[in-house]
């Protein structure tokens, strides 16, 4: 068996320092009390977003925050890519389809996480202050069903 030359073995040793210094510098801490909140545009007035990681427009990873007053609703709507919620606080109401109807929706409390596919249509609801941790990678987008419903256009 061939020895390894000295070459190759240095050339490994930088290899990995170079890619363990990247993760090293792609760290990030973030404390509650880091977080910036801005009302969110693209949702109805009320919500406020903290961007924690993005930006939400690129084909990269996010992680934001969304924290909605209590009695909130958002219309039936779409997003063009894989959506992750967890549920930090409070209880947030998932409904799937074309149309808002609390009937066809389920309470995901404190530690509950949704999945919908791209495409997918769904609404929501708070009947208390709720915050939500929504993480995937862009680009990311709003598409409500009914154009007259969307906050952006009124």
């Amino acid at each position: 068996m061939k020895k390894p030359s000295r070459a190759a073995f240095v050339l490994a040793v930088a290899a990995f320092s170079v890619s363990a210094g990247a993760q090293h510098a792609a760290h990030k801490l973030t404390t509650p009390q880091d977080l910036k909140w801005a009302d969110v545009p693209s949702l109805p007035a009320g919500a406020k977003i903290a961007v924690i990681e993005g930006p939400m427009n690129q084909a990269v990873p996010f992680t934001v925050r969304l924290r909605f007053p209590a009695n909130y609703r958002i219309p039936p709507h779409t997003h063009p890519a894989v959506e992750r919620v967890t549920v930090l606080s409070g209880t947030f109401h998932m409904g799937m389809g074309e149309k808002f109807d609390r009937r066809a929706g389920q309470a995901v409390e404190a530690g509950g996480l949704m999945i919908m596919h791209p495409g997918t249509a769904h609404f929501a609801w708070t009947e208390v202050e709720t915050v939500v941790q929504l993480h995937g990678t862009g680009p990311w987008g709003v598409t409500y069903l009914n154009p007259a419903e969307d906050p952006r256009k009124q």
